[in-house]
Protein backbone atom coordinates (compact mmCIF):
# COMPACT_ATOMS: atom_id res chain seq x y z
CA UNK A 1 0.00 0.00 0.00
CA UNK A 2 1.47 3.33 -1.05
CA UNK A 3 0.71 6.84 0.00
CA UNK A 4 0.86 9.58 -2.61
CA UNK A 5 3.81 11.93 -2.38
CA UNK A 6 3.92 15.67 -2.48
CA UNK A 7 4.18 15.65 -6.27
CA UNK A 8 0.59 14.41 -6.23
CA UNK A 9 -2.20 17.03 -6.27
CA UNK A 10 -4.30 14.85 -3.95
CA UNK A 11 -1.72 15.35 -1.24
CA UNK A 12 -2.00 19.13 -1.51
CA UNK A 13 -5.80 19.06 -1.72
CA UNK A 14 -5.93 17.28 1.64
CA UNK A 15 -2.84 18.66 3.35
CA UNK A 16 -3.57 22.35 2.76
CA UNK A 17 -6.92 22.56 4.62
CA UNK A 18 -5.71 20.19 7.36
CA UNK A 19 -2.55 22.21 8.05
CA UNK A 20 -4.49 25.47 7.77
CA UNK A 21 -6.96 24.32 10.42
CA UNK A 22 -4.09 24.10 12.90
CA UNK A 23 -2.62 27.45 11.85
CA UNK A 24 -5.93 29.31 12.06
CA UNK A 25 -6.57 27.95 15.54
CA UNK A 26 -3.69 30.05 16.90
CA UNK A 27 -3.96 33.25 14.84
CA UNK A 28 -5.15 35.99 17.24
CA UNK A 29 -6.08 38.65 14.67
CA UNK A 30 -9.51 37.97 13.11
CA UNK A 31 -8.84 40.09 10.02
CA UNK A 32 -5.62 38.20 9.29
CA UNK A 33 -7.40 34.90 9.92
CA UNK A 34 -10.12 35.86 7.43
CA UNK A 35 -7.56 36.59 4.73
CA UNK A 36 -5.60 33.40 5.49
CA UNK A 37 -8.82 31.42 5.30
CA UNK A 38 -9.52 32.90 1.86
CA UNK A 39 -5.95 32.39 0.64
CA UNK A 40 -5.72 28.73 1.59
CA UNK A 41 -9.16 28.06 0.09
CA UNK A 42 -7.96 29.57 -3.20
CA UNK A 43 -4.87 27.36 -3.16
CA UNK A 44 -7.01 24.28 -2.44
CA UNK A 45 -9.25 25.11 -5.39
CA UNK A 46 -6.24 25.59 -7.65
CA UNK A 47 -4.93 22.18 -6.60
CA UNK A 48 -8.33 20.60 -7.33
CA UNK A 49 -8.35 22.09 -10.85
CA UNK A 50 -4.98 20.47 -11.52
CA UNK A 51 -6.70 17.07 -11.26
CA UNK A 52 -8.20 17.70 -14.68
CA UNK A 53 -4.71 17.80 -16.16
CA UNK A 54 -3.01 15.16 -14.01
CA UNK A 55 -4.96 12.25 -12.56
CA UNK A 56 -2.86 10.23 -10.09
CA UNK A 57 -2.90 6.45 -9.99
CA UNK A 58 -5.31 5.06 -7.38
CA UNK A 59 -4.00 3.65 -4.12
CA UNK A 60 -5.78 1.61 -1.47
CA UNK A 61 -6.49 4.87 0.40
CA UNK A 62 -7.13 7.54 -2.23
CA UNK A 63 -8.32 7.68 -5.83
CA UNK A 64 -9.76 10.00 -8.46
CA UNK A 65 -12.16 9.00 -11.20
CA UNK A 66 -14.65 10.79 -13.47
CA UNK A 67 -17.29 10.80 -10.74
CA UNK A 68 -15.45 12.32 -7.81
CA UNK A 69 -13.13 14.65 -9.70
CA UNK A 70 -15.96 17.03 -10.55
CA UNK A 71 -17.31 16.89 -6.98
CA UNK A 72 -13.84 17.64 -5.59
CA UNK A 73 -13.57 20.69 -7.86
CA UNK A 74 -17.12 21.81 -7.02
CA UNK A 75 -16.50 21.42 -3.29
CA UNK A 76 -13.24 23.35 -3.45
CA UNK A 77 -14.86 26.10 -5.55
CA UNK A 78 -17.86 26.64 -3.27
CA UNK A 79 -15.55 26.37 -0.27
CA UNK A 80 -13.41 29.14 -1.77
CA UNK A 81 -16.29 31.49 -2.60
CA UNK A 82 -17.91 30.88 0.79
CA UNK A 83 -14.64 31.75 2.51
CA UNK A 84 -14.72 35.08 0.67
CA UNK A 85 -18.29 35.76 1.75
CA UNK A 86 -17.44 34.52 5.24
CA UNK A 87 -14.77 37.18 5.64
CA UNK A 88 -17.31 39.98 5.14
CA UNK A 89 -20.01 38.21 7.17
CA UNK A 90 -17.70 37.61 10.12
CA UNK A 91 -16.50 41.22 10.00
CA UNK A 92 -20.05 42.39 10.69
CA UNK A 93 -20.61 39.79 13.40
CA UNK A 94 -17.41 40.91 15.10
CA UNK A 95 -18.27 44.60 14.96
CA UNK A 96 -21.69 43.76 16.40
CA UNK A 97 -19.87 41.94 19.23
CA UNK A 98 -21.72 38.70 18.59
CA UNK A 99 -18.46 36.77 18.30
CA UNK A 100 -15.31 37.03 20.40
CA UNK A 101 -11.74 36.54 19.19
CA UNK A 102 -11.76 33.02 20.64
CA UNK A 103 -14.92 32.20 18.70
CA UNK A 104 -13.37 33.57 15.51
CA UNK A 105 -10.21 31.47 15.80
CA UNK A 106 -12.40 28.45 16.40
CA UNK A 107 -14.67 29.31 13.46
CA UNK A 108 -11.91 29.68 10.86
CA UNK A 109 -10.09 26.59 12.11
CA UNK A 110 -13.22 24.45 11.97
CA UNK A 111 -14.06 25.81 8.51
CA UNK A 112 -10.84 24.43 7.06
CA UNK A 113 -11.22 21.20 9.03
CA UNK A 114 -14.69 20.85 7.54
CA UNK A 115 -13.34 21.29 4.00
CA UNK A 116 -10.67 18.68 4.73
CA UNK A 117 -13.19 16.09 5.91
CA UNK A 118 -15.41 16.58 2.86
CA UNK A 119 -12.51 16.36 0.43
CA UNK A 120 -11.22 13.25 2.20
CA UNK A 121 -14.65 11.61 1.97
CA UNK A 122 -14.81 12.35 -1.75
CA UNK A 123 -11.32 11.04 -2.54
CA UNK A 124 -11.20 8.03 -0.19
CA UNK A 125 -10.75 4.68 -1.95
CA UNK A 126 -11.72 2.87 1.22
CA UNK A 127 -15.25 2.48 2.57
CA UNK A 128 -14.01 2.76 6.16
CA UNK A 129 -11.96 5.90 5.56
CA UNK A 130 -14.92 7.49 3.80
CA UNK A 131 -17.16 6.68 6.77
CA UNK A 132 -14.64 8.20 9.20
CA UNK A 133 -14.43 11.34 7.04
CA UNK A 134 -18.23 11.78 6.94
CA UNK A 135 -18.41 11.30 10.72
CA UNK A 136 -15.62 13.86 11.19
CA UNK A 137 -17.53 16.28 8.95
CA UNK A 138 -20.50 15.84 11.29
CA UNK A 139 -18.39 16.66 14.34
CA UNK A 140 -16.82 19.78 12.82
CA UNK A 141 -20.18 21.17 11.71
CA UNK A 142 -21.77 20.39 15.08
CA UNK A 143 -19.16 22.63 16.66
CA UNK A 144 -19.82 25.42 14.16
CA UNK A 145 -23.61 25.19 14.48
CA UNK A 146 -23.23 25.87 18.22
CA UNK A 147 -20.82 28.77 17.63
CA UNK A 148 -23.12 31.50 19.03
CA UNK A 149 -23.60 29.51 22.27
CA UNK A 150 -27.24 30.55 22.55
CA UNK A 151 -29.80 28.12 23.93
CA UNK A 152 -31.28 27.58 20.47
CA UNK A 153 -27.86 27.05 18.85
CA UNK A 154 -26.77 24.49 21.44
CA UNK A 155 -30.09 22.66 21.18
CA UNK A 156 -29.79 22.56 17.37
CA UNK A 157 -26.21 21.30 17.63
CA UNK A 158 -27.18 18.49 20.00
CA UNK A 159 -30.11 17.52 17.78
CA UNK A 160 -27.83 17.49 14.77
CA UNK A 161 -25.20 15.46 16.61
CA UNK A 162 -27.58 12.83 17.99
CA UNK A 163 -29.66 12.25 14.85
CA UNK A 164 -26.73 12.25 12.43
CA UNK A 165 -24.63 10.06 14.74
CA UNK A 166 -27.44 7.50 14.81
CA UNK A 167 -27.61 7.69 11.03
CA UNK A 168 -23.85 7.40 10.61
CA UNK A 169 -23.90 4.44 13.02
CA UNK A 170 -26.39 2.69 10.76
CA UNK A 171 -24.20 3.54 7.77
CA UNK A 172 -21.25 1.90 9.56
CA UNK A 173 -23.27 -1.27 10.09
CA UNK A 174 -24.23 -1.24 6.41
CA UNK A 175 -20.59 -0.72 5.43
CA UNK A 176 -19.61 -3.71 7.57
CA UNK A 177 -22.25 -5.89 5.90
CA UNK A 178 -20.97 -4.93 2.46
CA UNK A 179 -17.45 -5.83 3.60
CA UNK A 180 -18.68 -9.23 4.78
CA UNK A 181 -20.46 -9.76 1.46
CA UNK A 182 -17.25 -8.98 -0.42
CA UNK A 183 -14.83 -10.87 1.81
CA UNK A 184 -15.28 -14.37 0.29
CA UNK A 185 -14.38 -12.96 -3.13
CA UNK A 186 -11.92 -10.19 -2.23
CA UNK A 187 -10.25 -11.74 0.80
CA UNK A 188 -9.56 -9.96 4.08
CA UNK A 189 -8.06 -6.52 4.44
CA UNK A 190 -8.06 -3.30 2.44
CA UNK A 191 -8.90 -4.94 -0.89
CA UNK A 192 -12.40 -5.77 0.34
CA UNK A 193 -12.95 -2.07 1.14
CA UNK A 194 -11.49 -0.43 -1.98
CA UNK A 195 -14.07 1.12 -4.32
CA UNK A 196 -11.94 0.58 -7.41
CA UNK A 197 -11.81 -3.17 -6.71
CA UNK A 198 -15.27 -3.69 -5.23
CA UNK A 199 -17.15 -2.44 -8.27
CA UNK A 200 -15.13 -4.75 -10.57
CA UNK A 201 -16.03 -7.94 -8.69
CA UNK A 202 -19.39 -7.02 -7.16
CA UNK A 203 -21.24 -9.55 -9.34
CA UNK A 204 -19.80 -12.37 -7.20
CA UNK A 205 -20.67 -10.92 -3.78
CA UNK A 206 -23.27 -12.47 -1.49
CA UNK A 207 -26.57 -10.84 -2.57
CA UNK A 208 -28.43 -11.23 0.73
CA UNK A 209 -25.75 -9.40 2.68
CA UNK A 210 -25.53 -6.76 -0.05
CA UNK A 211 -29.29 -6.18 0.11
CA UNK A 212 -29.28 -5.78 3.88
CA UNK A 213 -26.16 -3.63 3.78
CA UNK A 214 -27.64 -1.26 1.21
CA UNK A 215 -30.80 -0.76 3.27
CA UNK A 216 -28.71 0.28 6.28
CA UNK A 217 -26.50 2.48 4.08
CA UNK A 218 -29.57 4.12 2.53
CA UNK A 219 -31.06 4.93 5.93
CA UNK A 220 -27.71 5.91 7.43
CA UNK A 221 -26.33 8.17 4.74
CA UNK A 222 -29.88 9.20 3.85
CA UNK A 223 -30.07 10.82 7.28
CA UNK A 224 -27.03 12.89 6.39
CA UNK A 225 -28.50 13.76 2.98
CA UNK A 226 -31.58 15.11 4.78
CA UNK A 227 -34.09 12.77 3.18
CA UNK A 228 -37.52 12.61 4.82
CA UNK A 229 -38.43 11.27 7.32
CA UNK A 230 -34.79 11.48 8.50
CA UNK A 231 -34.49 15.23 7.98
CA UNK A 232 -35.37 16.66 11.40
CA UNK A 233 -31.83 17.85 12.17
CA UNK A 234 -31.40 19.91 9.01
CA UNK A 235 -33.74 22.91 9.53
CA UNK A 236 -32.45 23.53 13.07
CA UNK A 237 -28.80 23.28 12.05
CA UNK A 238 -29.31 25.73 9.18
CA UNK A 239 -31.31 28.18 11.27
CA UNK A 240 -29.00 28.48 14.27
CA UNK A 241 -25.51 28.27 12.81
CA UNK A 242 -23.60 31.08 11.08
CA UNK A 243 -25.02 31.68 7.60
CA UNK A 244 -21.79 30.76 5.72
CA UNK A 245 -22.01 27.36 7.38
CA UNK A 246 -25.61 27.03 6.19
CA UNK A 247 -24.29 27.68 2.67
CA UNK A 248 -21.70 24.89 2.79
CA UNK A 249 -24.03 22.51 4.64
CA UNK A 250 -26.65 22.79 1.90
CA UNK A 251 -24.31 23.27 -1.01
CA UNK A 252 -21.63 20.73 -0.17
CA UNK A 253 -22.14 18.35 2.76
CA UNK A 254 -25.44 16.99 1.47
CA UNK A 255 -23.69 16.20 -1.83
CA UNK A 256 -20.92 14.34 0.00
CA UNK A 257 -23.41 12.11 1.83
CA UNK A 258 -25.29 11.44 -1.40
CA UNK A 259 -22.00 10.63 -3.14
CA UNK A 260 -21.32 7.96 -0.50
CA UNK A 261 -24.77 6.50 -1.05
CA UNK A 262 -24.28 6.43 -4.84
CA UNK A 263 -20.98 4.58 -4.50
CA UNK A 264 -22.81 1.78 -2.69
CA UNK A 265 -25.56 1.90 -5.30
CA UNK A 266 -22.95 1.25 -7.99
CA UNK A 267 -21.86 -1.90 -6.15
CA UNK A 268 -25.34 -3.31 -5.60
CA UNK A 269 -26.37 -2.48 -9.18
CA UNK A 270 -23.41 -4.53 -10.44
CA UNK A 271 -24.78 -7.69 -8.84
CA UNK A 272 -27.63 -9.26 -10.85
CA UNK A 273 -29.05 -11.15 -7.83
CA UNK A 274 -29.64 -8.18 -5.53
CA UNK A 275 -32.74 -6.06 -5.11
CA UNK A 276 -33.15 -3.04 -7.36
CA UNK A 277 -32.04 0.06 -5.39
CA UNK A 278 -34.05 2.40 -7.62
CA UNK A 279 -37.55 2.00 -6.10
CA UNK A 280 -36.28 2.66 -2.57
CA UNK A 281 -34.52 5.83 -3.69
CA UNK A 282 -37.54 6.96 -5.73
CA UNK A 283 -39.82 6.50 -2.71
CA UNK A 284 -37.53 8.46 -0.37
CA UNK A 285 -37.00 11.14 -3.01
CA UNK A 286 -40.71 11.73 -3.58
CA UNK A 287 -41.41 11.67 0.17
CA UNK A 288 -38.75 14.32 0.75
CA UNK A 289 -40.11 16.43 -2.09
CA UNK A 290 -43.67 16.49 -0.72
CA UNK A 291 -42.71 16.92 2.93
CA UNK A 292 -40.51 19.90 2.02
CA UNK A 293 -43.08 21.37 -0.39
CA UNK A 294 -45.82 21.50 2.24
CA UNK A 295 -43.48 22.68 5.00
CA UNK A 296 -42.31 25.59 2.83
CA UNK A 297 -45.78 27.16 3.19
CA UNK A 298 -45.54 27.18 7.00
CA UNK A 299 -42.03 28.43 7.68
CA UNK A 300 -41.68 31.76 9.47
CA UNK A 301 -37.86 31.74 9.65
CA UNK A 302 -36.02 32.65 6.43
CA UNK A 303 -33.15 30.25 7.06
CA UNK A 304 -35.51 27.38 7.88
CA UNK A 305 -37.39 28.18 4.69
CA UNK A 306 -34.36 27.54 2.55
CA UNK A 307 -33.32 24.57 4.67
CA UNK A 308 -36.56 22.89 3.61
CA UNK A 309 -35.81 23.95 0.06
CA UNK A 310 -32.59 21.93 0.36
CA UNK A 311 -34.59 18.89 1.47
CA UNK A 312 -36.81 19.37 -1.57
CA UNK A 313 -33.89 19.47 -4.00
CA UNK A 314 -32.07 16.54 -2.44
CA UNK A 315 -35.32 14.63 -2.85
CA UNK A 316 -35.40 15.51 -6.55
CA UNK A 317 -31.77 14.45 -6.98
CA UNK A 318 -32.32 11.16 -5.13
CA UNK A 319 -35.40 10.53 -7.27
CA UNK A 320 -33.36 11.10 -10.44
CA UNK A 321 -30.65 8.65 -9.42
CA UNK A 322 -33.33 6.18 -8.36
CA UNK A 323 -34.81 6.34 -11.85
CA UNK A 324 -31.38 5.62 -13.31
CA UNK A 325 -30.51 5.54 -16.96
CA UNK A 326 -28.39 7.92 -19.00
CA UNK A 327 -30.74 10.93 -19.01
CA UNK A 328 -31.92 10.70 -15.39
CA UNK A 329 -28.37 10.24 -14.08
CA UNK A 330 -27.20 13.14 -16.24
CA UNK A 331 -30.01 15.26 -14.78
CA UNK A 332 -29.14 14.20 -11.23
CA UNK A 333 -25.49 15.16 -11.66
CA UNK A 334 -26.41 18.49 -13.21
CA UNK A 335 -28.92 19.18 -10.44
CA UNK A 336 -26.32 18.45 -7.77
CA UNK A 337 -24.10 21.07 -9.35
CA UNK A 338 -26.82 23.65 -9.93
CA UNK A 339 -28.22 23.25 -6.43
CA UNK A 340 -24.78 23.67 -4.84
CA UNK A 341 -24.12 26.91 -6.71
CA UNK A 342 -27.64 28.34 -6.39
CA UNK A 343 -28.39 27.44 -2.77
CA UNK A 344 -25.08 28.83 -1.56
CA UNK A 345 -25.88 32.08 -3.43
CA UNK A 346 -29.30 32.14 -1.72
CA UNK A 347 -27.68 31.81 1.70
CA UNK A 348 -25.15 34.51 0.86
CA UNK A 349 -28.07 36.85 0.21
CA UNK A 350 -29.91 35.64 3.31
CA UNK A 351 -26.83 36.29 5.44
CA UNK A 352 -26.66 39.95 4.41
CA UNK A 353 -30.45 40.35 4.70
CA UNK A 354 -30.63 39.01 8.24
CA UNK A 355 -27.72 41.15 9.34
CA UNK A 356 -29.35 44.26 7.87
CA UNK A 357 -32.79 43.47 9.27
CA UNK A 358 -31.56 42.22 12.64
CA UNK A 359 -34.00 39.30 12.44
CA UNK A 360 -34.63 35.98 10.69
CA UNK A 361 -38.43 36.33 10.84
CA UNK A 362 -39.95 36.47 7.37
CA UNK A 363 -42.82 38.74 8.43
CA UNK A 364 -40.29 41.32 9.64
CA UNK A 365 -38.36 41.37 6.33
CA UNK A 366 -40.08 43.43 3.65
CA UNK A 367 -39.50 45.74 0.70
CA UNK A 368 -35.93 44.61 -0.03
CA UNK A 369 -35.98 45.83 -3.62
CA UNK A 370 -36.81 49.33 -2.37
CA UNK A 371 -34.67 49.59 0.77
CA UNK A 372 -31.56 47.85 -0.65
CA UNK A 373 -32.07 47.50 -4.43
CA UNK A 374 -28.81 45.70 -5.25
CA UNK A 375 -29.33 43.15 -2.51
CA UNK A 376 -33.07 42.90 -3.06
CA UNK A 377 -32.84 42.14 -6.78
CA UNK A 378 -29.98 39.71 -6.22
CA UNK A 379 -32.19 37.92 -3.72
CA UNK A 380 -35.06 37.86 -6.24
CA UNK A 381 -32.84 36.31 -8.91
CA UNK A 382 -31.43 33.75 -6.46
CA UNK A 383 -34.87 32.66 -5.21
CA UNK A 384 -36.29 32.45 -8.74
CA UNK A 385 -33.26 30.36 -9.71
CA UNK A 386 -33.65 27.89 -6.83
CA UNK A 387 -37.41 27.73 -7.46
CA UNK A 388 -36.68 26.48 -10.98
CA UNK A 389 -37.51 29.49 -13.11
CA UNK A 390 -36.13 29.37 -16.68
CA UNK A 391 -33.59 30.01 -18.05
CA UNK A 392 -31.56 29.20 -14.92
CA UNK A 393 -29.63 25.95 -14.62
CA UNK A 394 -31.95 24.49 -11.96
CA UNK A 395 -34.84 24.66 -14.43
CA UNK A 396 -32.83 22.77 -17.05
CA UNK A 397 -31.88 19.96 -14.67
CA UNK A 398 -35.44 19.67 -13.32
CA UNK A 399 -36.77 19.63 -16.88
CA UNK A 400 -34.44 16.72 -17.67
CA UNK A 401 -35.61 14.83 -14.57
CA UNK A 402 -39.27 15.31 -15.52
CA UNK A 403 -38.79 14.46 -19.21
CA UNK A 404 -36.79 11.30 -18.45
CA UNK A 405 -39.50 10.23 -15.99
CA UNK A 406 -42.21 10.79 -18.60
CA UNK A 407 -40.27 8.67 -21.06
CA UNK A 408 -39.82 5.71 -18.72
CA UNK A 409 -42.45 5.88 -15.94
CA UNK A 410 -45.21 8.35 -16.89
CA UNK A 411 -47.25 7.65 -13.73
CA UNK A 412 -44.35 8.78 -11.55
CA UNK A 413 -44.06 12.04 -13.48
CA UNK A 414 -47.39 13.32 -12.12
CA UNK A 415 -46.46 13.38 -8.39
CA UNK A 416 -43.03 14.72 -9.33
CA UNK A 417 -44.54 17.66 -11.21
CA UNK A 418 -47.09 18.34 -8.47
CA UNK A 419 -44.33 18.44 -5.82
CA UNK A 420 -42.20 20.79 -7.91
CA UNK A 421 -45.13 23.13 -8.55
CA UNK A 422 -46.03 23.23 -4.85
CA UNK A 423 -42.46 24.14 -3.95
CA UNK A 424 -42.36 26.76 -6.70
CA UNK A 425 -45.60 28.35 -5.45
CA UNK A 426 -44.44 28.39 -1.83
CA UNK A 427 -41.15 30.11 -2.62
CA UNK A 428 -42.78 32.72 -4.87
CA UNK A 429 -45.41 33.44 -2.23
CA UNK A 430 -42.72 34.00 0.40
CA UNK A 431 -40.59 36.04 -2.00
CA UNK A 432 -43.38 38.46 -2.84
CA UNK A 433 -43.61 40.02 0.60
CA UNK A 434 -39.90 40.02 1.36
CA UNK A 435 -38.89 41.58 -1.95
CA UNK A 436 -41.86 43.70 -3.00
CA UNK A 437 -43.83 44.36 0.17
CA UNK A 438 -43.95 47.76 1.91
CA UNK A 439 -40.67 48.77 3.57
CA UNK A 440 -40.66 48.49 7.37
CA UNK A 441 -41.89 51.60 9.19
CA UNK A 442 -39.02 51.38 11.69
CA UNK A 443 -36.05 49.85 9.90
CA UNK A 444 -33.42 48.14 11.97
CA UNK A 445 -30.12 50.08 12.02
CA UNK A 446 -27.77 47.71 10.20
CA UNK A 447 -24.94 47.03 12.57
CA UNK A 448 -21.36 47.47 11.40
CA UNK A 449 -22.09 47.51 7.68
CA UNK A 450 -18.77 46.88 5.94
CA UNK A 451 -17.68 49.22 3.23
CA UNK A 452 -14.93 49.11 0.63
CA UNK A 453 -13.36 45.71 0.16
CA UNK A 454 -15.50 44.07 2.85
CA UNK A 455 -18.71 45.14 1.13
CA UNK A 456 -17.48 43.89 -2.25
CA UNK A 457 -16.49 40.58 -0.71
CA UNK A 458 -20.04 40.09 0.57
CA UNK A 459 -21.68 40.53 -2.85
CA UNK A 460 -19.08 39.15 -5.30
CA UNK A 461 -19.51 35.41 -4.47
CA UNK A 462 -23.29 35.67 -4.70
CA UNK A 463 -23.27 37.22 -8.17
CA UNK A 464 -20.49 34.89 -9.36
CA UNK A 465 -22.62 31.86 -8.50
CA UNK A 466 -25.74 33.31 -10.12
CA UNK A 467 -23.87 34.10 -13.33
CA UNK A 468 -22.58 30.53 -13.51
CA UNK A 469 -26.08 29.14 -12.96
CA UNK A 470 -27.49 31.40 -15.68
CA UNK A 471 -24.76 30.43 -18.15
CA UNK A 472 -25.35 26.72 -17.42
CA UNK A 473 -29.06 27.20 -18.12
CA UNK A 474 -28.38 28.83 -21.49
CA UNK A 475 -25.33 26.89 -22.66
CA UNK A 476 -23.69 23.78 -21.24
CA UNK A 477 -20.17 23.45 -22.66
CA UNK A 478 -19.76 20.25 -24.74
CA UNK A 479 -16.81 19.15 -22.59
CA UNK A 480 -18.91 19.41 -19.43
CA UNK A 481 -21.87 17.67 -21.08
CA UNK A 482 -19.61 14.81 -22.22
CA UNK A 483 -18.22 14.58 -18.71
CA UNK A 484 -21.69 14.26 -17.18
CA UNK A 485 -22.55 11.61 -19.79
CA UNK A 486 -19.49 9.55 -18.84
CA UNK A 487 -20.37 9.67 -15.14
CA UNK A 488 -24.02 8.88 -15.88
CA UNK A 489 -22.79 5.71 -17.59
CA UNK A 490 -20.77 4.75 -14.51
CA UNK A 491 -23.81 5.11 -12.26
CA UNK A 492 -25.90 2.68 -14.35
Amino acid sequence: MTVPGFDNPLTWILAIPLASAGLLAVLPNWRLASWVNVAVSVVTFAASVSLFHYRPEPTRLLFIDDFNVYLVALTAFVGMTTSVFSAAYIARETEAERLSSVHLRFYHSMYQAFLFTMLLALTANNTGVMWVAVEAATLTTVLMVSLYRSREAIEAAWKYFILCSVGIGLALFGTTLVYLAAQPVMGEGADAMAWTLLVQKAAGFQPDLLNLGFVFVLVGYGTKVGLAPLHAWLPDAHAEGPTPISAVLSGLLLNVALYALLRFKMIIASNPDTLAPGPLMIMMGLTSLFVAAFMLFRRGDIKRLFAYSSIEHMGVITFAFGMGGAVANFAGLMHMTMHSLTKSAVFFAVGIITQNAGTKRINEISGLTETTPALGWAFVVAVLAIAGMPPMGVFMSEFLVVSSTFARQPLLALPLIVGLLLSFAALLWRLQGMAFGPPPAHPHPAHGRPGGWWGAMAYAPMWAHLVLVLVAGLYLPPLLAQWFQNVAGLLG
